[in-house]
């Protein structure tokens, strides 16, 4: 209980902190704004991952294609179907502005959940290499798809999309991911999570619905991307396919086996760590000074991606903050007592 009731005030404080951050967001220079935007907008991506990647103990690949779909979602609501809503409510200002965001955003996530569910559900009875394969093939068909139709944009990309995203909305959705997240691992439902990524086997043989709950993290991870693709297109007002690929599901997937699989904490930490480390090479790509292999090296990501994944496995296989005492959503299982309790479907 005291836990739980932690976990509510220190998303009610991150929640303010972000709405006077936001109040002073003009004096921050805009490119150094944006790259703290897509801190945060990594944060919600990483920690949603985390949910099916480290606690669930599945591997998806897809989770780009969940992020377009909320990203085109969310642009072509507020694009094309606000005006309604800002007649009705007199005109655009500060309150209208809001609830519109809040509807988009909710509405990106929506696309982005049912799209999870729809492929989750035929899809997670597969395990391993063949869940990630089918995962990644997802994500490509979005990304095809949404290159082929016309009423958004096609290739040519998605354009006029209003600038709404803040400070505030970017850190309120990432600290809410983080506490939804939390609470959901650590309720009594929750712990099935960590039977399915513990033995799959074992969770079967007592009666645990395995597939059940997998679709439960796919689709909750989904929802979140979606919010997160939403916050994107209102970042940069403009969105094109050829930015939700394969390259970045992989960046998604690094960020989460960089802090550790099933650490939340370490998780956001390597979201925060890997967004700056790719900005920073943006400019060493340019230092005219350097060996042309090393500016050619950072100006690739799919290399620095390789580089990363390779020194984790030799050095530190287990993550950042992997050899942190296993948590059941952070708090430790006492051994005198008696193991947590599954909600059994």
């Amino acid at each position: 209980m005291k836990y739980r009731h932690t976990k509510q005030i220190a998303l009610l404080v991150a929640v303010i902190l972000a709405a006077v951050a936001s109040r002073f967001s003009g004096s921050i220079n805009p490119y150094y704004l944006q790259v703290i935007l897509f801190i945060g907008i990594n944060v919600t991506l990483a920690t949603s991952l985390n949910l099916i990647n480290g606690y669930t103990g599945q591997f998806s690949l897809g989770h780009a294609g969940f992020m377009a779909i909320g990203a085109y979602a969310s642009a072509y609501l507020s694009t094309e179907k606000s005006a309604g809503i800002f007649q009705a409510l007199g005109g655009a200002n500060a309150f209208s502005i809001a609830l519109i965001f809040a509807l988009v955003l909710l509405g990106g996530g929506i696309a982005a959940a049912l799209a999870g569910l729809i492929v989750g559900v035929p899809s997670l009875r597969l395990k391993g290499d063949y869940l990630a394969i089918v995962t990644l093939g997802f994500g490509e068909i979005i990304r095809v798809l949404i290159q082929n139709t016309d009423a958004v944009g096609g290739p040519r990309g998605y354009s006029g999309i209003a600038g709404y995203t803040t400070l505030f909305w970017t850190y309120a959705v990432a600290a809410l991911t983080i506490y939804v997240v939390l609470s959901m691992v650590d309720s009594t439902y929750g712990r099935g999570f960590l039977t399915v990524r513990d033995d799959e086997v074992a969770a079967e043989s007592v009666g645990i619905n395995t597939t059940r709950y997998k679709v439960t993290a796919f689709v909750l991870g989904a929802f979140f991307a979606g919010v997160a693709g939403g916050l994107y297109a209102h970042t940069t007002t403009y969105i094109n396919p050829s930015g939700f690929d394969f390259q970045l599901s992989i960046q998604i997937v690094i960020m989460v086996i960089l802090g550790g699989m099933g650490s939340t904490a370490g998780v956001a930490f390597a979201a925060v760590l890997l967004t700056l480390l790719l900005e920073y090479l943006r400019f060493v790509a340019g230092y005219e000074w350097l060996p042309d292999l090393v500016r050619r090296i950072a100006s690739n990501r799919m290399i620095i991606f390789s580089l990363v994944l390779i020194a984790l496995m030799l050095l530190r296989p287990q993550g950042l903050f992997g050899a942190l005492p296993r948590m059941a959503g952070g708090r430790k299982t006492p051994k005198s007592q008696p193991g947590p309790t599954i909600a059994t479907p």
